[in-house]
């Protein structure tokens, strides 16, 4: 089932990216990013509240509010740039080079968390860095 999200999750990130530079046409990138964050933030809470989850929120440890405040910081960051990379560059060419986060995500993954290394990893790390320096250059 976890194929099922993940390509959702792609498709979803491709039309957000269209979408937004759509979007960003005349609008600061940081007023853009401020904006897509409330929306996220609704749209997150109105699931929480609507499916009870927002009961769990006591048993919530410290050590995972510090991880998940460290992740929200990443994600901002990451967005601030993101958009600031569409407003100025081809979309065509700023969501391959912003998807060189999943080689970069693989080496953290080997390094942090000692998830193994395999052929097909490398491979894969491999093809996606090539095909990174292709659209670069």
């Amino acid at each position: 089932m976890w194929i099922i999200y993940a390509l959702l999750a792609a498709f979803f990130a491709a039309v957000t990216s269209i979408l937004a530079r759509i979007g960003i046409e005349g609008v600061n990138s940081n007023l853009a990013t401020a904006i897509r964050t409330v929306v996220v933030m609704v749209m997150a809470w109105g699931i929480v509240m609507l499916t009870g989850v927002w009961r769990d929120i006591p048993n919530i440890t410290q050590r995972s509010w510090t991880f998940l405040t460290l992740s929200g910081l990443a994600t901002g960051a990451s967005w601030l740039f993101f958009f600031l990379a569409l407003q100025r560059g081809d979309v065509s060419r700023v969501v391959p080079v912003d998807k060189f986060s999943v080689v970069i995500t693989m080496i953290l993954a080997f390094v942090i968390l000692q998830e193994p290394i395999t052929a097909k990893t490398i491979i894969g790390g491999l093809l996606i860095t090539a095909g990174t320096i292709v659209l670069i250059l």
